[in-house]
């Protein structure tokens, strides 16, 4: 089969096309024919090995696992001999875990993998934009949003920032989304109430008070965000850096005011697979719609890279099926 393999780190061009074995099914295992899959931040970092701290996970001198992609949607292709979980043909959505592997032809997943059938009203690559539960993971379990609190979502128009708008709105939040003036519009189309221009407006010194902020684009901080919390507001960011990790636990035992970051991506398959149940119901009940930047057929796994790291609103898709790039805003 065909897959995006890169052995050193570095730029877009370590990755590369090479036949590589497909993989053939144990007992309780699933191999998936993959249709789609994303390319996101977590990629770059893998690809990059930067920052030095990640290497510690990734590998040292050089890449531990040498296919990347997490999320990924396609149809069963093959079952193992206790596989009771699903069918050869069903269509599915998934995440492979820490150990990546989805930007190949298949993919091979335990039964108890992290699986959910996919979206009836959504196509694969559709289906797989939704995929990533980072934003439910912060703004339903690790924020405990309320109906009535004020969001602010730094980095609004990303793959991880359009869900949180979505999803903040359906958890009953009045949201405002913090973006680029290109895609001002869209976030108000994703439902935020109020949209604030980065390159105007600083939302620190708004003036303005939120009970969450969620700063997915991480280029804030807790001690500049804490002037705009309200007395028990949340500050949340993806982006784990050294000052955070030390804030997190302080602020749990002394403050009222709290910095929070999470690795969802290390959570139980248990926990992923209840996210993405969760997120079809939203998709098929019109609640959740992906947001995507642009489709990359495999063999222009480079230019999706290059994109990546030139900034992006929504979603990167990679698709094995040879379709031509799609810059449409949602699938």
């Amino acid at each position: 089969m065909r897959a995006a393999v890169y052995r050193s780190y570095g730029p877009p061009d370590v990755v590369r096309i090479e036949e590589v074995p497909t993989p053939v099914p144990g007992g309780q295992e699933i191999v998936v024919r993959v249709h789609a899959a994303t390319l996101d931040v977590t990629d770059a970092t893998a690809r990059c090995g930067s920052p030095g701290y990640s290497r510690l996970f990734f590998g040292l001198r050089r890449p531990k696992w040498t296919v990347l992609g997490s999320d990924f949607a396609g149809v069963v292709e093959a079952v193992g001999s206790a596989v009771t979980r699903v069918r050869v043909g069903d269509e599915v959505v998934g995440v492979t875990g820490p150990d990546f592997g989805a930007h190949a032809e298949y993919v091979r997943i335990h039964q108890d993998g992290a699986l959910a059938p996919k979206p009836a009203n959504l196509d694969f690559a559709e289906a797989v934009a939704l995929a990533d539960a980072t934003a439910l993971a912060f703004l339903r379990d690790r924020a405990r949003l309320r109906p009535g609190e004020s969001l602010l979502v730094n980095g609004a128009s990303g793959a991880v920032g359009s869900a949180a708008v979505q999803l903040g709105r359906h958890f009953g939040a009045r949201v405002t989304g913090v973006c680029s003036t290109a895609h001002l519009e869209l976030v108000r189309e994703l439902g935020a109430e109020e949209v604030l221009d980065y390159t105007t407006v600083d939302f620190t010194r708004s003036g303005r008070r939120y009970d969450v902020v969620f700063d997915v684009a991480g280029t804030s901080s807790f001690g500049r965000s804490r002037r705009v919390l309200t007395p028990t507001g949340r500050y949340l960011s993806p982006v784990p850096s050294p000052g955070l990790l030390v804030q997190m636990p302080w602020t749990t035992a002394f403050g009222r005011r709290r910095a929070i970051v999470a690795f969802t991506g290390l959570r139980k398959a248990a926990e992923k697979t209840r996210d993405l149940l969760f997120t079809r119901e939203l998709a098929q009940a019109g609640t959740l719609r992906p947001v995507i930047a642009a489709r990359y057929p495999l063999e222009r796994i480079t230019e999706a890279h290059q994109h990546l790291d030139r900034g992006k609103y929504g979603n990167i898709v990679v698709t094995m099926t040879g379709a031509g790039t799609d810059t449409t805003r949602a699938g």
